[in-house]
């Protein structure tokens, strides 16, 4: 019997730590590095930092762009950290809130010499924690030492890069029937991942035959627009129009998947909705926080609806790109179902990008 924690445990707790400022040992060979995550560095602990060595910082190529900072290592830029700057500048080259007000941070001195695969894994494990994609590293040469000393979690890469790709399989854990307004014949399904991440749900309309193309919808959780109404989007409307088709033909599923705001989480929406009302357009304002135009995994939903017996699906999507994904993943679409619903004149200009830049078919 082993009660050591395995790699995909101590990732687990590696989110949990830089979701509270504090850091984790990265290692890959000889090579290491202490990373913390730039949004949650207090000074004190980046006094901490400095007094082990000399911090680099690791933003995304879209951030690094924004910022007008050379782009060296193709997806990231490492860019040197003054020892006159403090906590304060670093939030600001993180978090784009105060861009406008505060135009020029620079000039910036980009590194290029040495590999950074340690800087790719620290940003990987932000944007998995929902922070935003900025992390510092201080290069150290014994990480294993430091991790065993302080209580740090040690992340070898080499254990560590493959896990945060891997897609974690999903059990159904529970579920329960579930009259709804749309269907009085509704039952949810919660779907855990083996890696702690966050549960997904399943909707089933009815008893859907498993042999037979199911009607279904990947919908992506949406706080302000399912639960509040918000009139900035067309989440709300698609998700009742989802359920309200499938309750009419009698049998559906709807996966309720939890990947607020395209997958960059609550708190990093309202940090692009925020910059909406500055101007720029949904595209732009997940770039200018560090992020793709997209960050959501459908592998989950494809993994699910195979564990519920299902392998050929109706997409309800206007996304041609999630029926691609779908493909991909080996579950095949035989027919796309549009779902036009929800455009009012606060979202006219949203729904426009979505057509534009994302090839929503609008």
């Amino acid at each position: 019997m082993s009660l050591t924690p395995t790699i995909v445990e101590k990732l687990t707790r590696a989110r949990a730590d830089l979701r509270m400022g504090v850091p984790v040992v990265l290692t890959d060979g000889g090579r290491g590095a202490l990373a913390v995550a730039v949004e949650a560095l207090t000074p004190e602990r980046l006094a901490d930092l400095r007094a082990l060595g000399t911090p680099e910082l690791a933003l995304t190529a879209w951030r690094a762009e924004t910022l007008k900072a050379r782009v060296y290592d193709n997806d990231l830029a490492r860019i040197a950290v003054p020892a006159a700057e403090g906590a304060d500048w670093l939030h600001a080259l993180a978090d784009p809130a105060d861009d406008l007000r505060v135009p020029l941070k620079g000039p910036f001195h980009s590194l290029r010499e040495g590999p950074a695969d340690l800087h790719r894994a620290a940003i990987a494990l932000a944007k998995s924690a929902h922070l935003l994609p900025a992390a510092l590293l201080v290069p150290v040469a014994d990480g294993w030492r430091l991790a065993a000393e302080h209580g740090l979690t040690l992340l070898p890469l080499a254990e560590a890069g493959p896990e945060l790709t891997h897609l974690s399989p999903y059990r159904d854990i529970a579920a329960a029937r579930v009259p709804l307004a749309a269907a009085a014949a509704g039952r949810v399904h919660v779907f855990r991942p083996e890696d702690g991440g966050e549960d997904h749900y399943a909707i089933e309309i009815g008893r859907p035959d498993r042999a037979k193309p199911v009607l279904a919808r990947l919908h992506s959780a949406c706080f302000t627009g399912d639960v509040l109404g918000s009139l900035k989007c067309d989440c709300g409307p698609q998700l009742h129009a989802a359920l309200a088709h499938m309750g009419e033909e009698g049998a559906g599923v709807l996966l309720y998947l939890n990947q607020e705001g395209r997958g960059i989480g609550l708190a990093n929406k309202m940090r692009a909705y925020s910059l909406q009302d500055q101007g720029f357009d949904t595209v732009e304002a997940n770039h200018r926080l560090g992020f793709e135009d997209d960050e959501r995994d459908f592998r989950i939903g494809a993994e699910i609806l195979r564990r519920m017996g299902f392998a050929e699906v109706r997409l309800l999507t206007n996304n041609p790109k999630k029926i691609a994904m779908m493909e991909g993943c080996g579950l095949h679409v035989t027919e796309r179902v549009p779902l036009k619903v929800g455009k009012n004149p606060l979202n006219a200009a949203y729904l426009a990008t979505k057509a534009a830049k994302s090839g929503h078919l609008l």
